[in-house]
């Protein structure tokens, strides 16, 4: 099944969205810094059999608007009720990966009455300090323009993640190209440098799935008080992955997502 293009517009910036259908209950997909709704493309695939399914572009990537004046974290949270709202989701599930995570947890906390679950994929309520100076060297680190797609794919470590990765580059005459700018995703990381969202971790009230990677960015103590201060939490990990499990293990990623909309029902 092919997937439709919406633009949903709000205070003038474009968020896009891709719109695979489907029937039954609504499914958020929010993919992380740097990335694009392409990654989920495995993904929504299957799950639009019995879903209906939409993932997101969100500000600052993809086909979204590349360079908007406000990147805060309160900003994302509003353009995904906006996408909510717009496209009648009625009580989507909101499923996000990092960064696309930590805006669907934000999301459920503010607007408990809007979400029916929330999926988090290798994202938790704990800050980084480090995270904008960290995530501005790996961006600067990138040989734009790549020669070749296949070239990026081989940079970003090749296989199924490496694809993923370089599916979001756009195409000029001198190469392919993130379609990002690095000092915008740097911003958007501003706030998580600054404090933990851990009161909002707390306000969480729907069913709530935490996948977590074999090898991945969310520190064992940082889940380990997820659970404490949400014990009906679901966690799981899958085995051999890193924090891109949604492009290296789309399989069991999918099993683990049916099993628990199953339960929802």
């Amino acid at each position: 099944m092919a997937w439709s293009e919406h633009m949903v517009v709000r205070e003038g910036v474009r968020i896009a969205c891709r719109d695979w259908g489907g029937p039954g209950q609504p499914v958020v997909l929010l993919h992380g810094l740097a990335g694009h709704a392409g990654e989920w493309d495995v993904l929504a695939r299957r799950l639009t059999s019995r879903y209906r399914v939409v993932a997101v572009d969100q500000r600052g990537h993809g086909a979204a608007e590349r360079r908007p004046a406000d990147v805060s974290r309160a900003a994302y949270v509003a353009d995904v009720v906006a996408v909510v709202d717009r496209l009648a989701l009625r009580r989507p599930v909101l499923v996000g990966q990092s960064l696309g995570g930590h805006t669907a947890m934000l999301t459920a906390a503010a607007h408990p009455e809007l979400v029916r679950a929330l999926v988090l994929i290798e994202a938790g309520p704990g800050g980084n300090p480090n995270g904008p100076a960290d995530i501005g060297r790996w961006l600067g680190s990138w040989p734009t323009p790549f020669p070749s797609r296949e070239a990026a794919a081989e940079f970003f470590g090749g296989g199924p993640v490496g694809a993923g990765w370089a599916a979001g580059l756009a195409e000029r005459e001198d190469g392919w190209w993130p379609r990002f700018d690095r000092d915008v995703l740097v911003r958007s990381l501003e706030e998580n440098a600054r404090r933990s969202f851990w009161s909002e971790w707390g306000r969480i009230v729907c069913p709530t799935l935490v996948v977590l990677a074999q090898s991945g960015f969310i520190p064992g103590p940082e889940v380990e008080q997820m659970l404490r201060q949400r014990p009906a939490t679901t966690a799981m990990s899958i085995p051999g992955t890193g924090h891109d499990l949604h492009l290296e293990q789309p399989d069991p990623l999918y099993t683990a997502l049916s099993h628990f909309f199953a339960r929802l029902a």
